[in-house]
């Protein structure tokens, strides 16, 4: 048996460390770290409430929107709010194109990279002038030797990678496309929000930024360039990857449990989401239950209980405790761990039965690429959800953008109560994401986030069952212990966000 460790592992948010014992070339074990301790939820007990949904978003500067509507919607749960109309919709537009810009950074630049081989434009003998600049400069890096040439591209580890030059070309060319790409979708959702990444405008309510004509002309605009960008770019080199590379259409399988909180509400009624909430265990589909969300602690360096419920959480710092090895803790729904994410989102809705559009979408691209519905659930099929989700969600945007009303109030008035509690629940780019708040006094009494990484790179639990990414790594073949692709290739395709999960 031979030890292989990733650590940390880059091109991902955070720190992340993976350790895989391999025997006969197959991963038969995997163990998983998260390597920091931040404390936000230590933090933030004592503070006033609205400062909650500022100092949350400082989780993550990838997906910042999210926890902000999380610990919004958790404060006028607490406060018995409902948001205005118009602010509930740009809500949506805002987290919709949080959703675009990470889906194509996720696929582009921190998992591409993977698959797509970048030292093969040493020999391009092509007219573009992007390809030609990136020629020139990853040669002479290589030439000089230095130590980290050609980063974030090189060094990296070696295998097989994309072998048709031209798609190979193409999709490297789009890796620098996808950076406007990204920048488009930030200045729309910063009609709406202020500022990105970090919004000042969200407020328990809706929003304070007022809506007007001109920001529904430019939001569109954009929209429509970013979707030509997925359509004539993003779902392309989707399949080329996925054509080149059947084997990880079989490769990646998790634990077999996929859990979502269902997202963007299209009423006052917080069930009804374009998105369905749901949880799907072992292809068997029931409604979800937020009271059987609980956080196990005995592999976690943490001291608190184990076991308990958000609403009841603690975060007690443990550094030295016997026998833990990650600082995140191990959620588990109905003592079972979930992947959670946008391939959860689109099997929970497609076994819903309330979301259409969405299974239409799914059986399309099924029936384009001639896959069985099994192979979703891997490596690819994990980038495949995220590439059709962007198409689906910007459809919706466009949808939404129509329902905008400029004479209409953007927030609710609201006072603060003297106590209360509420949970906000969204579903974050990663996946399912749940703030939980209690007010004492005026003041945060009790804080706790859940965020879509600690789902999915969880640690072992009380009974010592492995967390969704340590069971999709068992089974992995490896090659070459001395360059041990596949199992970063199938850590990306989880998109892990360390720093939210380290929180």
């Amino acid at each position: 048996m031979v030890t292989v460790a990733i650590d940390p592992v880059t091109r991902i948010e955070g720190h992340l460390s993976v350790r895989t014992e391999v025997e006969n070339g197959r991963v038969k074990t995997a163990y998983a770290s998260g390597e920091m301790f931040r404390g936000f939820e230590v933090i933030l007990k004592g503070r006033h409430p609205l400062d909650a949904q500022q100092i949350t978003q400082r989780i993550c500067g990838v997906c910042p929107v999210s926890h902000g509507l999380s610990s919004t919607l958790a404060q006028e749960m607490a406060y018995g709010l409902k948001p205005a109309k118009n602010g509930r919709i740009m809500r949506n537009l805002i987290l919709g194109a949080n959703y675009l810009q990470s889906h194509i950074l996720h696929f582009y630049h921190l998992a591409a990279l993977d698959f797509v081989d970048i030292t093969a434009l040493t020999s391009y003998a092509g007219a573009d002038p992007i390809l030609r600049q990136l020629k020139t400069w990853i040669s002479s890096q290589v030439a000089a030797k230095v130590a980290f040439p050609a980063a974030p591209f090189l060094p990296r580890y070696e295998g097989t990678y994309l072998a048709d030059k031209d798609a190979n070309f193409l999709a490297i060319r789009h890796y620098v496309d996808a950076l406007n790409v990204r920048t488009l979708a930030h200045k729309a959702a910063a009609l709406f929000a202020g500022k990105i990444p970090h919004i000042p405008t969200l407020v328990p309510g809706g929003l304070t930024e007022k809506v007007t004509a001109d920001k529904i002309a430019m939001y569109g605009a954009i929209l429509g360039e970013i979707s030509t960008f997925i359509d004539q770019c993003y779902l392309p080199d989707l399949l080329a990857v996925a054509g080149a590379f059947p084997d990880y259409l079989k490769t990646g399988k998790g634990c077999g449990n996929f859990l979502s909180y269902g997202n963007f509400p299209e009423s006052d009624d917080p069930n009804d989401r374009f998105m369905p909430s749901g949880v799907l265990t072992q292809g068997a589909f029931s409604a979800l239950n937020v009271d059987r969300i609980t956080e196990d602690v005995a592999t976690s360096r943490f001291s608190s209980a184990t076991g308990l419920a958000p609403a009841a959480g603690e975060t007690t710092a443990a550094p030295g405790k016997a026998g833990a090895y990650s600082w995140l803790k191990a959620p588990r729904y109905g003592g079972l761990p979930m992947e959670v994410g946008p391939l959860a989102r689109m099997l929970v809705a497609y076994h819903s039965g309330k979301a259409p559009e969405i299974k239409a979408q799914l059986d399309a691209f099924l029936a384009q690429t001639k896959l069985p519905a099994s192979a979703l659930d891997s490596v690819l099929g994990r980038h495949a959800a995220r590439a059709i989700e962007a198409r689906i969600v910007a459809d919706r945007c466009a949808v939404w953008l129509d329902q905008l009303r400029p004479d209409e109030p953007s927030f609710t008035e609201y006072k603060i109560p003297d106590s209360g509690q509420g949970y906000g629940l969204v579903e974050a780019p990663r996946g399912a994401l749940g703030h939980w708040i209690e007010i004492r006094g005026k003041r945060i009494s009790r804080y706790q986030c859940v965020v879509p990484t600690t789902w999915n790179m969880s640690p072992r639990d009380d009974r010592g069952v492995p967390g969704p990414i340590e069971q999709a790594l068992e089974g992995t073949p490896v090659a070459n212990a001395d360059n041990p692709i596949e199992v970063a290739r199938l850590i990306r395709s989880f998109d892990p966000c360390l720093a939210c999960a380290v929180h």
